[in-house]
């Protein structure tokens, strides 16, 4: 008998599942309305594309240093005096091979395997799942209504044991809330005065949809920020993110970057240096995502899912169905089968309240929106 590691008996992914399913039965001959994948449709910046086939012609494609090019980290700190206002030195940035990589990169380079850090439930399910892949110890906190569905210092006085990291994200996957800039802050001056590691997921920002996304950068002298070239960027299949790190942790992070992924793709990291200069085409879709939202908005309650959480930013609706059903997986198979909408159960985000809620992706067409609204007012 051979041994099969316990770090592998992780929970699955629940919406690649899904999107598996989705896609058999597209194979069949069924016709799907995606509304199950975080991920923005249609191709990369214009830009972006020509500076990957110019880098294609003209460039050997081998390994960069294990921190990323230094002119696109260059780029990146720049990015930050002028989204932000605020000074990050490009040593202090790390190309990472997307978001995913950080997130494995921060949790090893800050925790050792019995180490508590706090995450939201609904939260993003790699977190936890990546964090008890490592022996680290996730505590979940349920949050709701009362916080906005947000880790705050309030939240968090109230936990129980000591904490030795904090993930909070904002926007949010599942539920598009955010923290304010204030909030931001504060949250990283109570992590810095009880000795824990703040980890401030910025995956979504540039995609709200009124007051702007507040940045960690700045606000805590040893805080962890995540950042990706995944969603307002549009790079998704390119597999590139960065983080922003604190002096103590800079060549912790190369040492395990050398060690784990050599570097980070280099194709990737050429043509998102292009993808700074296409600010106003990636604008013109979050106008599509915000089109798209307001369809739901309107139109989901109509279909009776009526208790929906704030989407301050990113592209998603976080739906309560506890008037709709108790097994939120059930329910989303259904779904699929009978009106071939593709959406994620609750399940994959909480594991307390879950089963009786479901996660709708509105960064698709806003024609799928229209249809998608009109079967569900149609079924069940």
């Amino acid at each position: 008998m051979f041994k099969v590691a316990a770090r592998g008996a992780i929970a699955p992914f629940m919406v690649m599942d899904v999107m598996r399913a989705a896609n058999e039965r597209a194979a069949a001959g069924g016709d799907v309305i995606h509304l199950e994948v975080g991920q923005p449709s249609g191709q990369a910046p214009a830009r972006v594309l020509a500076a990957a086939k110019a880098a294609v012609d003209s460039h050997p494609l081998g390994y960069t240093e294990a921190l990323g090019l230094e002119p696109l980290r260059e780029r990146i700190a720049k990015h930050y005096r002028h989204a932000y206002g605020v000074s990050v030195a490009p040593e202090a940035i790390a190309v990472t091979t997307g978001s995913s990589g950080a997130f494995l990169l921060a949790f090893l380079s800050a925790f050792d395997a019995g180490d508590r850090v706090a995450v939201a439930a609904p939260g993003y399910p790699a977190y936890r799942n990546i964090l008890e892949a490592l022996g680290i110890e996730c505590v979940a906190v349920p949050v709701g209504a009362d916080s906005r569905w947000q880790l705050n210092v309030e939240v968090l006085s109230k936990v129980a044991g000591k904490l030795d990291g904090v993930v909070v994200a904002s926007p949010s996957n599942p539920t598009g809330s955010m923290l304010s800039g204030h909030e931001v802050a504060q949250l990283a001056t109570w992590c810095e005065l009880n000795g824990i590691r703040l980890i401030s997921d910025e995956i979504y920002h540039g995609i709200t949809y009124g007051a702007s996304a507040g940045t960690a950068v700045g606000s805590g002298k040893h805080a962890i920020i995540v950042n990706s070239f995944s969603k307002y960027y549009a790079m998704t299949g390119w597999r590139l993110g960065w983080m922003v790190l604190p002096p103590d942790l800079v060549r912790a992070v190369e040492c395990l970057q050398q060690n784990l992924f050599i570097s980070p793709p280099t194709l990737s990291q050429m043509a998102a240096m292009a993808v700074f200069d296409c600010l106003d085409e990636l604008d013109a879709r979050v106008a599509v995502y915000k089109r798209n939202r307001d369809i739901l908005l309107e139109e989901l309650p109509k279909a009776g899912f009526t208790r929906l959480a704030p989407s301050d930013g990113a592209f998603y609706l976080y739906a309560d169905v506890a008037d709709l059903t108790n097994d939120s997986a059930e329910f989303c198979r259904r779904m699929l089968a009978e009106t071939g909408i593709a959406c994620t159960p609750g399940m994959d985000f909480d594991p307390y309240q879950g089963h009786h809620t479901l996660r709708f992706s509105f960064a698709g067409a806003s024609a799928d929106m229209v249809e998608a609204a009109k079967r569900l007012k149609g079924w069940r």
